[in-house]
């Protein structure tokens, strides 16, 4: 369980204050993926970075029950003169995980063959993403954190991460941020809206969904924004 308690959050752009948590009051209950859904600039990565603890609200706190990821595929915590093996090695003694597994789970998984043990430095922007992402599977959290996850490597590659994503979804929960309905459909239960501060919870994906296209001004039942998320 995740709860925000009278969260408020506001940033100062180019003199003009924005409110992105307005004394927000919500919970996201255990084992349950909710998608995070929201106009560009509404402040979905923002609340995701809160929750994450990695941006600290101006009032107001969060409470979990259960452990929570950094966002899914996230790359910035790596050292670049670190090899990958090296960077894995260092996450799982910060989490308190079995080394040696970890590290045979994400060299297989992210299937970089001789640079895993090369400088993170060297990697391209492909070989980053899928060492990230298999870090982010290779350790179990209770609530997985995902922020627009697109770029995995190919389309077999991302089948295999879809997969291993849905294994830990049968044990676990989720909040997705993500523009893309088709994926907030495949991956969520239940979905968020945030708009001008506010956050509305809906146990209802569709009724969440059907909220979200309101505010964007998308009366269509369709379906066909683009669908890249892995």
């Amino acid at each position: 369980m995740i709860r925000l308690e009278n969260l408020y959050k506001t940033f100062v752009l180019r003199g003009q204050h924005k409110v992105i948590a307005d004394n927000i009051n919500v919970t996201f209950p255990t084992g349950v993926s909710v998608g995070l859904m929201g106009r560009n600039g509404a402040g979905k990565s923002s609340l995701l970075s809160m929750i994450a603890g990695t941006l600290d609200p101006d009032a107001g706190e969060i409470v979990s029950t259960g452990t929570i990821s950094w966002p899914v595929g996230f790359a910035g915590s790596f050292h670049k003169d670190l090899t990958g093996a090296q960077n894995v090695r260092f996450i799982a003694r910060v989490y308190g995980v079995d080394t040696g597994s970890l590290v045979d789970f994400v060299k297989d998984f992210a299937e970089l063959g001789k640079h895993f043990h090369l400088p993170f430095g060297t990697y391209s922007s492909g070989m980053r993403s899928r060492l990230a992402f298999g870090l982010s599977m290779g350790i179990r959290f209770d609530t997985y954190l995902v922020d627009e996850v697109t770029s995995v490597g190919d389309s077999d590659f991302k089948t295999k991460a879809r997969r291993v994503f849905q294994q830990r979804m049968a044990e676990s929960g989720a909040i997705v941020v993500t523009h893309s309905v088709r994926m907030v459909r495949r991956m969520c239960q239940a979905g968020a809206v945030l708009e001008n501060g506010h956050l509305t919870y809906y146990d209802d994906v569709e009724a969440a969904i059907a909220h979200h296209k309101r505010n964007m001004g998308d009366d269509d039942d369709g379906d066909d924004d683009d669908d890249e998320g892995f």
